[in-house]
């Protein structure tokens, strides 16, 4: 015994039958057609019956089954169906739902109340016709004038019906046989090729391909001629309808949910796979500009980006069982969607995008495998370093300045000559894609939706680990960690690629440089109270092009002030103050990693007293800490022979609370 019998027949009644299905609701879907067969898979919870009924067949099939449930979801058109639908249902006493198409209303659009009005009205027009209201009722057009001429029929592709259309005079090119359903561009390609100035329609809702339809009218220029609806009917959409059926058969109504990669922002390089989610999507949701560009006339929107916000309003809103999410290129190229997904789950659909590197990098014909790719769109990014060891690095910049900031930066580090590919609103009608040296582009003034691959044939390859050479370095009167004290204190801090790290103390710079080198993502700051150190410092900051390496003039703690919270923190120079700088360097960041270099016994001495006093101070906190004593040798010739040479011993010291 079914449960629920659906007259289907259209894409409404189809979605019925297999939602009953999915969620174990034994139902049986009517259609009166072959086609309305083979549209229907059966299943254990659906079966299928294909054959026009009588009212008194209605009948004795609901008498027999007895359904908790009638759903009529036929053709809008089918008036005589849906009133005997009802009747037998009244006469049973069955629960009754009629189930509509969504309604349309359309500016520049001509609205008549039959078939037989819009042949009226085409009788005063001028111009070429697309019909694509059937062959039922293409006898009434033969009235207008110079038809066999100027009216287009487009019927199904049936031997019957082409018979029928010839004998009323419509053959040749006038007849196009096609079975749909057809797709936007399809029926643009049609009005184009005919040179037509109207197109004859019945709403039969955006199932029936009638968005498609109007769509092409308005890009192609041509008016529609909509007749409309022959019943005030009363009704419930298809989302009302499946609230319904949850509650009534009590199960939960999970949607159908799709995160969608829509491209570069055009609907023109959104996928095919992509334009049939959106086409059968209840609700679309996104930023305002990429849920515009790929929403249907009259089509549900959210605006919204922030993912919380999004899970919640599907969760609040079951109405809705087709939901797609819009994302700006692919869901998986600094996308919004890996949050989305925690927050809605593994059954959540992801269909991929055209991502702008993608597209980007064949207009400009370099290939992207070996490119380095990042984004600066709303967060830090050392963008200058980078471009400095990599041949081509791709970045999204998101703001105006973006090009013209880069260009200067890069001209002042040297490196003017690198060629810079810019590209704007990638996609649309006004994007703009062009090439110059950065040094050309330090005024530029761009747009916000930016992209730009730097392209430096004179790329410095980066070194695989810390450690180099003293002769790199630009060097003064001031002291330098040498290379073989500096390569155990950068072991020992850790160093990770998005670290924020102090350098008390700084000299020459040569600890703060490497730190730059390792931390590529993160921040250095090189804090130094001597003049020449100071300038020394930033003369080796240039020369490695270490654009996220701040130069801090003062003597700590008091230069610390303002300074981000440090994750790593090397004290190569105290001036007696070591006491203080720890206690600060602690105020900031408890677990801050600390390496501290002794050269005086009494600074070791000094280091050892703070460690015992914070493990005094707090017992609760376990401190790892490490001492490691590093005596170098250097070897110097003397004529033929190499004699080694001894450098002051260094203690290297390491801090940190156990996490």
């Amino acid at each position: 015994m079914y449960k629920a019998i659906v007259f289907a027949g259209t894409t409404e009644g189809y979605e019925l039958c297999r939602f009953l299905a999915e969620h174990q609701v034994q139902v049986l879907g009517c259609v009166a057609t072959e086609y309305g067969t083979k549209s229907l898979s059966e299943s254990s919870f659906l079966h299928v019956q294909g054959k026009r009924l009588s009212e008194e067949e209605m009948e004795a099939l609901f008498e027999m089954e007895r359904p908790e449930i009638v759903l009529d979801a036929t053709h809008p058109y089918a008036a005589e169906v849906t009133e005997n639908i009802r009747r037998a249902c009244e006469k049973n006493r069955i629960s009754y739902i009629r189930v509509l198409r969504e309604e349309s209303s359309h500016q520049k659009a001509v609205y008549v109340e039959s078939t037989e009005a819009a042949a009226e009205f085409l009788k005063t027009t001028e111009g070429n016709v697309l019909l694509t209201t059937g062959s039922k009722e293409l006898k009434l057009f033969t009235g207008v004038p110079d038809f066999q001429k100027r009216l287009f029929a487009r019927v199904l592709s049936l031997p019957s019906v082409i018979d029928t259309c010839r004998e009323l005079g419509f053959e040749g090119r006038n007849l196009i046989a096609m079975q749909g359903p057809f797709s936007e561009e399809m029926n643009a390609a049609m009005l184009k090729q005919y040179d037509c100035r109207y197109l004859v329609t019945k709403d039969s809702g955006k199932a029936g391909g009638f968005l498609e339809k109007i769509q092409a009218a308005v890009s192609c220029g041509v008016i529609p001629v909509i007749i409309g609806r022959p019943l005030n009917e009363q009704g419930i959409t298809l989302a009302d309808a499946c609230s319904v059926l949850a509650e009534k058969f009590q199960f939960s109504m999970k949607p159908q949910v799709t995160l969608l990669g829509i491209g570069m922002g055009s609907r023109d390089t959104m996928t095919v796979q992509g334009k049939t989610a959106v086409e059968n999507a209840d609700l679309i949701i996104g930023a305002k500009r990429m849920a515009d560009a790929v929403r249907l006339p009259h089509q549900d929107v959210f605006y919204e980006y922030r993912s919380q916000e999004i899970a919640d309003y599907i969760h609040s809103h079951p109405q809705y069982r087709k939901v797609v999410i819009a994302l700006s290129g692919d869901v998986g190229f600094y996308s919004g969607a890996k949050k989305l997904l925690e927050l809605l789950g593994e059954d959540t659909q992801v269909i991929c995008g055209i991502s702008s590197v993608v597209y980007f990098m064949a207009k400009i014909g370099l290939s992207w495998d070996d490119a380095k790719i990042v984004s600066a769109h709303g967060k830090s990014c050392n963008l200058v370093s980078l471009i400095r060891s990599n041949k081509k690095v791709f970045a999204i910049l998101g703001t105006p300045e973006g090009t013209a900031e880069l260009a200067r930066k890069l001209t002042f580090y040297g490196m003017g000559d690198v060629l810079l590919y810019v590209g704007e609103n990638l996609s649309y009608d006004n994007e703009k894609i062009f090439v110059k040296k950065a040094s050309e582009l330090t005024e530029y003034q761009g747009d916000a939706l930016s992209v730009i691959c730097a392209y430096n044939e004179t790329a410095v390859e980066e070194a695989a680990t810390h450690g180099l050479p003293d002769e790199e370095f630009i060097r003064g009167k001031a002291p330098m960690t040498k290379t073989e004290v500096r390569t155990v204190s950068l072991g020992k801090l850790r160093l990770q690629k998005n670290s924020v790290c102090y350098d008390v103390g700084a000299g020459t710079g040569s600890v703060s440089v490497e730190m730059a080198l390792c931390a590529r993502e993160g921040r250095v700051y090189a804090i130094e109270k001597k003049e020449d150190a100071l300038d020394l410092i930033r003369q080796n900051k240039e020369k490695f092009a270490l654009d996220h390496m701040e130069v801090i003039s003062g003597t700590a703690p008091e230069a610390l002030e303002g300074l981000p919270a440090p994750t790593h923190a090397f004290i190569g120079g105290s001036s007696g103050n070591l006491k203080e700088i720890i206690h600060v360097l602690l105020e900031k960041n408890r677990n801050v990693r600390m390496v501290i270099n002794c050269i005086t016994l009494e600074t070791v001495s000094e280091a050892m007293e703070c460690i015992r006093q914070l493990k005094a101070e707090d017992e609760n906190t376990v401190w790892e800490t490490d001492i490691v004593q590093l005596a170098v040798s250097r070897s110097k010739s003397i004529g033929r022979y190499h004699m080694m040479m001894g450098e002051n011993p260094i203690y290297v010291i390491t801090i940190q609370a156990a996490s």
